[in-house]
This record gives structure tokens, sequence and C-alpha cells, in this order.
């Protein structure tokens, strides 16, 4: 019960809003992205929108099975690593990405034993989302 009642306490103190993305998701926007991030990851929270940056640590292939992601692991500045499942079916390909650049994020985290996931970086086409983002280069991707 501890650590449920530390990570409220640690997204409320970021600005945590109900709703923004479909009926079960929060809102973490704002604040220390990193150590919401932690949170979420010791805390195996799903469904929780998400806003911070990190540098590339990883490249991986394209999962093409179903909608087409980019896919490309970041590391936060705490250390963590994060996976990054970025609809190129929806938003454009995040163009000339390469290991040790810096990326910032707005998406859905989705707890998982590796770090998390962080998809729903694009807008969404019926409108049931809040629109996500990836910034790269100085140009953003939706």
């Amino acid at each position: 019960m501890k650590q449920v009642v530390v990570v409220f306490v640690l997204l409320g103190l970021a600005g945590v809003a109900a709703g923004g993305c479909g009926a079960s998701s929060r809102d973490a926007e704002g604040g220390d992205g990193d150590a919401i991030l932690a949170a979420a990851l010791r805390d195996r929270v799903h469904d929780l929108r998400v806003q911070d940056r990190g540098i590339v640590a990883r490249l991986l292939g394209d999962d093409t099975d179903g909608a087409r992601h980019q896919r490309f692991v970041l590391r936060l500045e705490s250390g963590q690593t994060l996976l990054v499942a970025h609809n190129i079916d929806v938003a454009p390909r995040v163009d000339g990405l390469e290991v040790g650049e810096s990326v910032s994020f707005s998406g859905i985290y989705e707890w998982n034993a590796e770090g998390g996931t962080v998809h729903w970086t694009h807008r969404d086409p019926d409108g049931k989302h809040a629109p996500g983002w990836i910034r790269h280069d100085a140009k953003t991707y939706q």
C-alpha cells in the first residue's frame, strides 16, 4: 500500500489531471518526467500520459506486425531505458535519427519489465486520444 500512496503523491505533485486520453488514462505531463517515469516503472503503471526527453541508446528495426511502428530505445537522465513505438502508418517517420541524439516525446506509457514502452506519439485519426508527438532536430513528428 505504501508504494501506491507514493506514486499518487508523486503524480499529484507533478500536476496530474484525470482524463485527457480516454476514460481510464492518467495524465502526467509537465513536472519532472524522469521521476514520474521512474515511479511508473517501479509501480508497474499502465495507460499514463507522459512527457520527457532522452538520448537515443539504440535503433531497432520497424515493427511491421499490424500497424507499422518505428522503434528506438531512449536512455533517460535517470538511467532508465524506454522503448518508443512510433506509429508510422499515422505519423511520419522520425528522419535521420542516430544513437546519441536527444529526443523529446509525449505519449502513453505502458509498463514492462524492460523499462516500459511509450506509444501514441502521434495524433489519433479517430480523435479519441489526446495527440502525442516526438521532437527531434527542431522538428515535431505527429
